[in-house]
């Protein structure tokens, strides 16, 4: 009798690999799956699901299906990749050292210039000292006596 190609053992070994690298390439761009990779998470269950039910098969039925050895193989390979994953998102990227140099809450900003949509260049000090425009309209009003506030926004991490 001939042996059949084992399929669980090869798709669950795919599903890994595409697994670890769409992590990188898609799911950090999105917070709700850059935050937690939980859709990474559950498509390596699943490739472990489809790799562990190929080696089952390849051991419980060696006469009609091979694997025994390349099934061994590719459940060692697919554990270290999954391994090392799980610890470079889980521990390796929460050892980001602390900002010492960050701004606290309620704290004071320096003054810095950066560019504008249009490319010119705002400082925070004039955002700060220019009049209230009310409303949102386009003229501020001097009358008013109100002065303009700026909210920041600091990210930490990567992009």
């Amino acid at each position: 009798m001939k042996r059949s190609w084992n399929p669980g053992l090869w798709w669950g070994f795919v599903l890994a690999l595409v697994a670890i690298v769409s992590y990188p390439l898609i799911f950090t761009r999105y917070p709700i799956t850059r935050d937690f990779p939980w859709v990474t998470l559950l498509l390596l269950a699943i490739a472990f699901f489809l790799l562990a039910t190929g080696i089952a098969r390849a051991f419980q039925r060696p006469d009609a299906y091979c694997g025994k050895v390349l099934g061994s193989i590719l459940g060692v390979l697919t554990v270290l990749f999954v391994g090392i994953f799980v610890f470079a998102i889980f521990y390796m990227a929460r050892q980001i050292p602390a900002s010492r140099g960050a701004p606290k809450v309620g704290e004071l900003a320096p003054d810095f210039t950066l560019p504008d949509s249009q490319n010119n260049a705002v400082t925070l000090s004039a955002l700060l000292n220019s009049p209230f425009a009310p409303n949102g309209s386009a003229a501020p009003s001097a009358a008013s006596g109100k002065t303009a506030g700026a909210i920041l926004i600091f990210y930490r991490g990567y992009w």
